[in-house]
């Protein structure tokens, strides 16, 4: 059997293409936050995860001007042995004073964050317990891991409780959740999700990708809940609202420790670039200095989800800045993207796998920065598509 065979078969992006209705890989030939540009087509961006907007403040793109211009464009090494500067001690102490923990360490991606932590902590003999929705960044860290995996229905408490009730007392559990569900925008429900792990002895990670700059003052789900001290282990990225590139993790100082010294994404891959660490630094400074960043894209984000409901269309269970507008089927889904993209919205057509099969939808995501008159334009142009397309009535 030839192993390229796969690949010569695999036609559904060709055949989408030739369509006319392939959603992907498109390149933008400019990007200014809320919009973008694609050849000489001009759109309003609802689909980034710039929730704060600081991806071009001054104060942020300065920041990794002035990096980069001392010490160069990249480390050329792992932070094992010579990508450690200053400037990644420096965000590790801000970040672990940020979220309240004890320590933090720095990842050169958020994927590199799951898959080192979680591959690094889940030994032999030991369970890691994931939600079904969670994302594929700790799908793929459990599977490095030597531990065994269990996953319970989403955001379902009770089959949670049936999972950890049948593992052994004696064994180590993680259980693993996404604060913010990346694709419906959901919150976990970690005030009843802490006293279930605490009473069968599991520990606790929140992967807080999406809840960084958004819940909690912009710390997180553990401190939307007034549960900081709760949660063990606080995962954040640094390519959304922190408007650079990297991740971290955060808890107990020992814990850290040993990631930092068993973590193959860590040791084995080069350190984040001084120009993104500098723009985190500074991002995280804005968000500190600007809260009112955080309580208008939360606004942005109601004013949102209320006004595709009122139109007709289905939202989920969304509580945040992400809101998904569930149309169903795919070829649908791709119909109303492309209509959507040629009126001028970018938005973000999703399918099975990444949501369940039958549950296509156009994620919309949202920026502290949109003006007033570009959600107008967005509601109005979804209303004319929708109608259009008998999506709604």
């Amino acid at each position: 059997m030839d192993i390229f065979e796969k690949c010569r078969q695999f036609t559904e992006a060709k055949d989408a293409q030739e369509a006319g209705l392939y959603p992907y890989f498109i390149p933008l030939t400019d990007s200014e936050g809320t919009a973008c540009t694609v050849g000489d087509h001009r759109l309003i961006m609802i689909g980034s995860n710039n929730y704060l907007g600081l991806t071009t403040h001054p104060r942020v793109r300065q920041a990794a001007i002035e990096a980069t211009q001392r010490y160069g464009t990249s480390c050329t090494g792992s932070r094992f042995l010579n990508g450690t500067l200053e400037l990644h001690l420096e965000l590790e102490r801000r970040l672990a004073e940020f979220v309240g923990t004890e320590a933090a360490l720095v990842f050169s991606t958020g994927y590199q964050t799951n898959l080192g932590t979680l591959s690094a902590l889940v030994g032999r003999g030991d369970f890691v317990i994931t939600d079904k929705e969670d994302h594929a960044s700790i799908v793929d860290g459990c599977r490095l891991a030597f531990g065994e995996m269990r996953r319970f229905g989403h955001n379902d408490l009770e089959h949670l409780e049936r999972v950890l009730s049948k593992l052994p007392e004696e064994v180590g559990k993680l259980v693993v959740v996404d604060g913010v569900f990346s694709m419906g925008g959901d919150i976990a429900p970690l005030s009843e999700l802490v006293p279930l792990c605490q009473k069968y002895g599991a520990q606790l990670m929140v992967d807080d990708a999406h809840s960084m700059g958004v819940l909690g003052g912009g710390r997180g789900t553990a401190a939307h809940f007034g549960l900081t001290d709760e949660v063990d282990l606080t995962m954040g990225t640094f390519s959304k609202s922190f408007a650079s590139l990297g991740g971290f993790i955060a808890g107990a100082a020992d814990v850290i420790h040993y990631i930092q010294h068993h973590a193959r994404s860590l040791i084995f891959s080069a350190s984040m670039p001084p120009s993104n660490v500098a723009a985190a630094l500074a991002a995280l400074e804005v968000m500190q200095e600007e809260p009112e960043r955080i309580a208008r894209v939360n606004e942005i984000g109601k004013r949102m989800r209320a006004g595709f409901r009122q139109l007709g269309f289905e939202v989920g269970q969304s509580g945040t800045p992400i809101v998904p507008v569930i149309i169903g089927e795919d070829t649908d889904t791709f119909m109303a993207w492309k209509a959507l993209y040629e009126a001028g919205v970018y938005t973000n057509p999703v399918i099975s796998p990444a949501v369940p099969p039958g549950s296509a939808l156009l994620r919309t995501s949202y920026m502290a920065t949109h003006t007033d008159d570009q959600l107008d334009r967005v509601l109005a142009t979804f209303a004319e598509v929708g109608r259009a397309l008998e999506l709604i009535a």
